[in-house]
């Protein structure tokens, strides 16, 4: 059996594994900030401050993760592009768990006055440059390791992986919420879930001494064949189209995700009042959901190509969400199989990689991904909650409506990849090193 027909073995599923799991622990890492961001704001920031004023000290502080995100991803990827996947791979871990683990071991500003906030805020830096590049890093890792007509499944799985790092920080955000008092909570409680994560987070990358370099690299390492001037400056000069292309895909991914998963239980709570352990629990089977949708959003890409699972999943994803927005606000019993499905129609994101990878030649692909994903991240991740908010002065609907555009964005990119991808053969692992646009 050929290299590019055979199954997943027992070295791909422990690299699958170990990949999905870091992915997990730093996502929820860099997520645990928001679910606590009130009471580190009353901890950090002067007390005689107004209420409105501290809320945008401390999430303009959980924003410079994002802002930090292309500086941190790009310079991670150029690395990773010349010495190796796995190096980066690993210390975009270590990135993560030592400033979260610092987080939790903070002096507040009573005890330090305004080193805390400034403290607080290279921690946050430090978590965007390592997410920045643990993505990335982490679709090419895998990618690279599997077979060629695994890669889909490979890639939604990580991505399900990721997701589960959303969910995780939300279930320990409510136990810990639910077990402690006010005063439990705001004298040590907020530190617990932060410290779990640095620890979680070292482990994790201990782990990781176990995984192997990707054949790909090692191959092009032998070849000499590595890239031979700034892998950035290849990505924008020779390859704008795959850049462009990965972009947009970038914008389908985070879009849906902040507007469905994370923006919507505010918006049942506000617009329809929904309590809020209602939609909390609904916005979990969402996850969930989310979870298997991307697992089979990367079955559906190695079986039936990148253009139709585009174009199915973005119908899908336009009915699901259609349906979500329209009847939970007046059908709130049946709140949990609304969202679920809606969850799922966003799972169309877990074949995003799929697409990402195959974009770019292997000497400049974790540059070229690290470079697309993480400055549309930032501007898509970073606007999209405004855009949304200011569209709601216009129609209450406003989450359903751009969701709406979001699927039409997911047709178009199905269609337009039909001739670039669907017209070829999937590459066997030596022909994936060339595969571009």
């Amino acid at each position: 059996m050929s290299e590019n027909a055979r199954q997943l073995n027992r070295q791909d599923y422990k690299t699958l594994s170990l990949a999905a799991l870091g992915g997990a622990l730093e996502f929820y890492d860099f997520i645990i900030f928001v679910f606590f961001a009130a009471v580190v704001g009353a901890l950090f920031f002067p007390a005689d401050i107004p209420e409105w004023l501290r809320q945008v000290q401390t999430f303009g502080i959980f924003a410079a993760g994002y802002l930090a995100r292309p500086l941190g991803g790009i310079i991670m990827a150029h690395f990773g592009d010349l010495v190796g996947r796995k190096k980066m791979f690993t210390l975009s871990i270590l990135l993560m768990a030592v400033p979260t683990l610092a987080i939790g071991l903070l002096p507040t500003y009573d005890s330090i006055g305004i080193a805390a906030p400034l403290l607080l805020l290279l921690m946050r830096l430090l978590q965007g440059a390592a997410i920045g590049g643990e993505v990335p890093g982490a679709w090419v890792f895998v990618a690279e390791h599997v077979p060629a007509r695994r890669i889909g499944i490979a890639c939604g799985t990580l991505t399900a992986g990721l997701t589960v790092g959303i969910l995780l920080g939300s279930v320990v955000a409510t136990v810990v919420n639910r077990t402690m008092t006010p005063e439990m909570l705001h004298d040590f409680g907020w530190r617990i879930p932060f410290l779990l994560g640095g620890a979680f987070g070292l482990v994790a990358m201990y782990l990781r001494r176990w995984l192997q370099e990707t054949p790909i690299f090692l191959e092009m390492q032998q070849r000499k064949a590595l890239a031979q001037e700034l892998p950035v400056k290849a990505v924008v000069v020779r390859h704008k189209r795959a850049v462009a292309i990965s972009m947009l895909l970038t914008w389908l991914l985070s879009a849906c995700i902040v507007v469905v998963i994370l923006m919507s239980p505010v918006w049942l709570q506000k617009q329809y009042g929904l309590a809020p352990a209602l939609t909390l629990q609904a916005n979990s089977v969402a996850t969930i959901m989310l979870c298997i949708g991307c697992l089979l959003a990367g079955l559906a890409a190695d079986r039936f190509g990148a253009s139709r699972t585009f174009i199915v999943g973005s119908i899908l994803l336009a009915c699901t969400s259609g349906i979500f927005y329209h009847f939970a606000g007046t059908h709130p019993e049946h709140l949990s199989l609304l969202y679920g499905l809606a969850g799922l129609g966003v799972g169309v994101v877990g074949a995003v990689p799929y697409v990402m990878v195959r974009a770019f030649p292997a000497e400049v692909r974790f540059t070229g991904i690290s470079f697309s994903y993480n400055v549309s991240y930032a501007i898509f991740g970073g606007l999209t909650p405004i855009a949304v908010t200011l569209l709601m002065g216009v129609s209450p609907l406003a989450p359903a409506w751009y969701v709406l555009a979001l699927a039409l964005v997911g047709l178009a990119l199905g269609i337009w990849l039909r001739q670039d991808l669907n017209s070829q053969e999937i590459p066997s692992r030596g022909e994936l090193k060339q595969t571009t646009f």
